[in-house]
């Protein structure tokens, strides 16, 4: 019987669990033992006896649960102490943020630990069902817009009173992918006038199927594209990026919100909006910036604090799926039990390097660094 392991998150602010009852129904059925610490699921509203009562089975916290442990699920990558009581030779899936966590990247080689990030997960059409990214960058779209109609001192939607008329708010997104999508559609929904940059021309049928305006960025024709892979932009010319700030200027300056999510794997997050831009802005104006984490997208913003520059107010939450811990857990638990069932088979958790999904999420196997770009980053640094 393979046994597996699902702890309780210990990083701050984190209130999600990698696995709901409903998934662990689902693993116990195909054979699995699952161990999940004593209030794992509490912070995202699941209970014990839920869990219990799905098949699964509540371990007092402590290192035997991780020692136990074939495989392990985690949503954030793992803290020293965890990586450190790991079964040589076991398998960990979650949010392992292999760019930044490179002390421990370099351990779970050294240990023999076998280990999947979900954010390394190709997007593919048949690895949807395990696009975690996409789950998690969903409700912080969602998330994003609510705080910032929350913070801003107008109204969203267009009002005809017996006082007179108020104004929609107008919101500009930067950044029409899954995150930038959502943030549209919430936006609209509450009634604000919505302007959309992205440097991928592609999306912006998208743009203005949810009621948008898509502003047109100054392409030098037949030679830049945004396009990326898999789905994302790709880093481009700091010219270009000078010629698209100047553009959007003219947006931003009238803008009541600007909420940016533009992303590009591995790298820093684009600077998009300048400290002249936010000065361009009303006093009373609202960013949130979701690419706080990579650096992110407004030169002013910092990662979870609340910055005032000339009336404007500037947020960098770096974890909003957190706050809507509940759906987050269970969307990203159903991405990790489709990517952990891929592995099962005939009774055993198998790597097979040949299926493109398991190979491009792998990040360490038989004691390397399978990664690529990873392993470049701690190539000076050797392992073992």
């Amino acid at each position: 019987m393979v046994n597996l392991f699902v702890p309780k998150e210990r990083r701050p602010g984190e209130t999600r669990v990698a696995a709901s009852p409903e998934t662990v129904k689902r693993m116990v059925k195909a054979g699995l033992e699952v161990a999940i610490e004593e209030g794992a699921g509490a912070s995202a509203f699941f209970l014990d006896s839920e869990y219990v009562a799905a098949g699964g089975r509540i371990v007092e916290t402590g290192a035997a649960a991780w020692a136990d442990a074939d495989a392990v699920l985690k949503v954030t990558p793992l803290g020293p102490e965890e990586t450190a009581a790991l079964k040589p030779g076991a398998l960990v899936i979650g949010f392992l943020a292999p760019f930044r966590e490179l002390d421990m990247v370099r351990t779970l080689a050294n240990r023999g630990i076998t280990s999947l990030a979900m954010e390394l997960v190709p997007r593919i059409s048949r690895a949807q069902s395990m696009d975690a990214l996409s789950s998690q960058a969903n409700i912080g779209g969602y998330k994003a817009v609510l705080l910032a109609a929350l913070r801003l001192p107008k109204y969203f939607p267009l009002l005809m009173t017996a006082a007179g008329t108020i104004k929609p708010a107008r919101v500009v997104v930067m950044g029409a992918g899954v995150a930038g999508l959502q943030a549209i559609a919430t936006a609209r929904r509450l009634g604000a006038i919505v302007e959309v940059s992205d440097i991928r021309p592609a999306v912006k049928e998208q743009v203005q199927s949810l009621g948008a305006r898509f502003i047109e960025l100054p392409m030098a024709e037949n030679t830049e594209s945004g396009e990326g892979t898999g789905g994302y932009a790709r880093e481009m010319s700091e010219d270009f990026l000078r010629r698209q700030r100047e553009t959007v200027l003219r947006h931003v300056s009238q803008a009541d919100v600007v909420i940016t999510t533009a992303l590009v794997p591995g790298r820093p997050a684009p600077k998009l909006v300048t400290a002249e831009m936010v000065r361009a802005m009303r006093p009373g104006s609202v960013i949130v910036d979701l690419a706080v984490e990579q650096g992110g997208n407004c030169e002013l913003s910092e990662a979870d604090r609340e910055v005032i520059q000339n009336g404007v107010l500037i947020l960098g939450p770096s974890n909003l799926a957190a706050t809507a811990p509940h759906d987050a857990s269970a969307l990203y638990a159903r991405n990790v039990l489709a990517l952990l069932l891929l592995m099962w088979k005939e009774g055993q958790l198998t790597v097979d390097m040949q299926d493109e999904v398991i190979a491009g999420s792998l990040l360490t196997h038989e004691g390397r660094i399978i990664h690529p770009a990873t392993a470049e980053r701690l190539q000076p640094q050797q392992v073992g």
